[in-house]
């Protein structure tokens, strides 16, 4: 059985920073690749940033040059490193992984979502 279990995010200022966590635990070989992705009240589930297997990266363009999106395969997490905080950025966010188990099995799992808002 595989655990995500996101943590971070809460409350910042425009222009600050917040880094969303995204821990797999129990039967995990590998982080193979995962998304960050985002939900705001009344809008569209949007994909954020994207790291794959060969760690190359990938990002929305709301948010290039603000955010990083990394990955720490002896702790099997994957983080979000949000700088230069604007409103818009305010929503749900959530991890979506791909996990390589023991036995090599490949399978998609979704963190629970962290609430992200920004505001002065």
């Amino acid at each position: 059985q595989v655990t995500l279990v996101q943590s971070g995010g809460g409350s910042a200022q425009p222009g600050g920073s917040l880094r969303l966590s995204c821990v797999a635990s129990g039967n995990v070989s590998a982080i193979k690749a995962a998304n960050w992705y985002r939900q705001a009240p009344g809008k569209e589930r949007e994909l954020v940033a994207s790291i794959t297997v060969r760690s190359e990266l990938s990002y929305g363009d709301s948010v290039k040059g603000r955010f990083t999106i990394s990955r720490d395969s002896t702790k099997n997490a994957v983080y979000l490193q949000m700088n230069s905080l604007k409103t818009e950025d305010t929503a749900v966010y959530l991890c979506n992984v791909q996990i390589v188990t023991n036995q090599f099995t490949t399978s998609d799992y979704w963190g629970q979502g962290t609430q992200v808002t920004v505001s002065s």
